[in-house]
């Protein structure tokens, strides 16, 4: 017979009327009083974003990567509660950073509504985001932009993980604890132009510029 962790937390919390001894408690990572289940959250992680489009609803053409034109997006957070906005197209690993003036819910919708605007119709297809409040207001996204907007499932980065890995890529240029807040659009595509002038591996050593520039040509 085996006892998982999940058993051995619940019978602490038990003994103690469901609220863990302080002296217990200063022995945990999380330093929670009471026990909070992962699983047990999901249910307000899916409600937190109403009529939200499961990935498991994106086209086959967005999962296999066939055509360009879909991205998926994220926060990426500095100090001072700062963020900047990423969208990465799937397919030619072309990367977009965006200025935002807070991580509610408005101010990033603006904000992403005006850099995908840059874009041409051909390439506003959709776009997968995470579960976070940021983008509560994904309809008006979608609306003013033309995009199909699908949210990962909680708990899932892996389904936006071209957004993860590009993410990791950015420390780079923006180490943990940077304010974000200072650095302005042009210096945002400033550092955009230097990680997609990186050639890739999986482009055949091409950068994402060259890959998105070639393939926009053919599509024009």
């Amino acid at each position: 017979m085996q006892v998982s962790h999940e058993t051995i937390y619940r019978s602490l919390y038990i003994q103690y009327r469901g609220v863990l001894d302080k002296k217990l408690q200063k022995h945990l990572r999380t330093k929670r009083v009471f026990r909070q289940s992962r699983y047990g959250n999901l249910g307000r992680l899916r409600s937190s974003i109403k009529n939200a489009t499961s990935t498991a609803e994106r086209p086959t053409a967005v999962e296999d990567r066939s055509i360009l034109g879909h991205w998926e997006g994220d926060l990426i957070a500095g100090s001072s509660n700062t963020h900047i906005g990423t969208l990465v197209e799937r397919r030619s690993r072309f990367t977009m950073l965006v200025k935002v003036q807070g991580k509610d819910t408005r101010s990033v919708v603006n904000a992403l509504v005006q850099q995908i605007k840059t874009l041409p119709d051909t390439l506003r297809l959709s776009l997968t985001w995470d579960r976070g409040s940021e983008l509560a207001e994904h309809q008006r996204l979608s609306l003013e932009t033309g995009m199909d907007i699908y949210f990962c499932d909680p708990g899932s980065p892996w389904q936006r993980g071209t957004n993860e890995n590009t993410n990791r890529l950015l420390k780079q240029y923006f180490p943990k604890k940077t304010n974000l807040g200072g650095y302005s659009q042009d210096k945002l595509d400033s550092v955009a132009l230097r990680l997609n002038q990186r050639p890739r591996k999986i482009l055949g050593c091409r950068s994402p510029a060259e890959y998105f520039s070639s393939s926009v040509a053919v599509i024009g």
